[in-house]
C-alpha cells in the first residue's frame, strides 16, 4: 500500500491512466498536482519535477521539446512537509504551442536524502494531453 497518494488535475479534470486531457494550442493548461500523506508520520520535504515529453509509441521518449511546450512559471516546485492525513498542492500551467500528443513525467525527490522516490511510494496516474489547433469560427 502507498502511504502518499497523488491526484492530478488538467484544465481543472482530474486526470487518471483512462483520461486523455485534451486543450487548445496557445491556451495556457492549468496544472494542479496534490500530494496527500497517508501514513501515520510527518513526510517531507519533496521537490517535484513536471517533465512533459512525446512517446512515438516504438519505445522511443523525446524530451527535447525546446519550443513545443513551456511552462507559465515555474517547473519544480518545494514542499516542506505533509502532516499525517494531510495534503500539499503544487499549481501551475503549461503552454502548448504546436499540436501533439504529450505526456508528462512527474518525479518527487527526497530533499533530505537528495535521491528520487521510488515510484511505489505513489499512486501516479498518467497523464496524456491532447494539444489541438483553435477552432476558428465560421464567417
Amino acid at each position: 500500500m502507498s502511504f502518499l497518494s497523488v491526484y492530478i488535475a488538467v484544465n481543472g479534470k482530474a486526470c487518471d491512466c483512462d483520461v486523455v486531457a485534451e486543450c487548445k494550442v496557445g491556451d495556457a493548461v492549468p496544472l494542479e498536482v496534490k500530494l496527500t500523506n497517508r501514513s501515520k508520520s510527518v513526510v517531507g520535504p519533496f521537490s517535484l519535477t513536471v517533465v512533459p515529453f512525446q512517446d512515438y509509441q516504438n519505445g522511443v521518449q523525446n524530451y527535447e521539446l525546446q519550443e513545443a511546450v513551456t511552462f507559465i512559471g515555474s517547473n519544480s516546485f518545494y514542499i516542506d512537509s505533509v502532516s499525517p492525513a494531510g495534503n500539499s498542492t503544487c499549481a501551475g500551467a503549461l503552454l502548448f504551442l504546436y499540436t501533439g500528443d504529450f505526456y508528462l513525467n512527474i518525479k518527487f525527490q527526497d530533499d533530505s536524502t537528495s535521491r528520487d522516490l521510488p515510484l511505489t511510494c505513489f499512486c501516479l496516474p498518467s497523464v496524456h494531453i491532447r494539444a489541438q489547433e483553435p477552432i476558428e469560427a465560421a464567417a
